[in-house]
């Protein structure tokens, strides 16, 4: 929280809650992909009980010019280890976008999920207001920190996998919004 921010509430009368970049980054991203696999898991089970071939509905799209499914959950899982991993200083692992079944993209998201938990609160904490440069084609994007957290990284890891979600709604998987939040843990 800025100083100004602590001003506004402190002349409001309200009381400051502080939370770390950590707190708000880890946990919520290692939910969500964690969720999305409980979803995919669905998937694989819908597919089996109706007797369709997998392979349709990890390359289904909501529209023609979406990506497919694989696609949405590979780039949520690029832009969690990948913004995680730039919070922290340090360099993701390289991923190859091959997985053509639901079980290799439930073993990516594990694998980043394990690399997401090995970062300490230490690692992360402190980074609000570090520069974040991020390429994007032949553009530069420079982020805060926390606005890079706030406002790239965390609605593009929950754009993902709603879409992810939404794909396989669309397609008939028997999902409700419990299977998107997660059951309480």
């Amino acid at each position: 929280m800025t100083a100004l921010q602590r001003l506004i509430y402190q002349e409001a009368g309200e009381s400051v809650m502080t939370i770390s970049m950590y707190q708000v980054a880890v946990p919520s991203v290692v939910r969500s992909l964690n969720n999305l696999i409980a979803v995919l898991e669905k998937g694989a089970a819908h597919a089996e009980a109706k007797k369709i071939d997998p392979s349709v509905l990890i390359a289904s799209r909501l529209y023609p010019d979406m990506l497919p499914l694989s696609r949405q959950v590979q780039i949520a899982s690029d832009i969690a280890r990948r913004g995680i991993a730039r919070l922290a200083g340090t360099e993701a692992p390289a991923l190859e976008d091959n997985e053509t079944t639901f079980a290799e993209l439930g073993d990516r998201l594990r694998k980043v999920i394990g690399f997401i938990e090995t970062f300490t609160p230490e690692q992360i904490d402190g980074s609000e207001e570090k520069v974040i440069t991020l390429p994007i084609g032949k553009e530069t994007m420079t982020f805060a920190g926390q606005a890079y957290l706030l406002f790239f990284i965390l609605p593009n890891v929950y754009f993902h996998v709603t879409t992810a979600y939404d794909i396989l709604r669309h397609c008939g998987v028997e999902l409700g919004k419990l299977d998107f939040l997660g059951a309480r843990r």
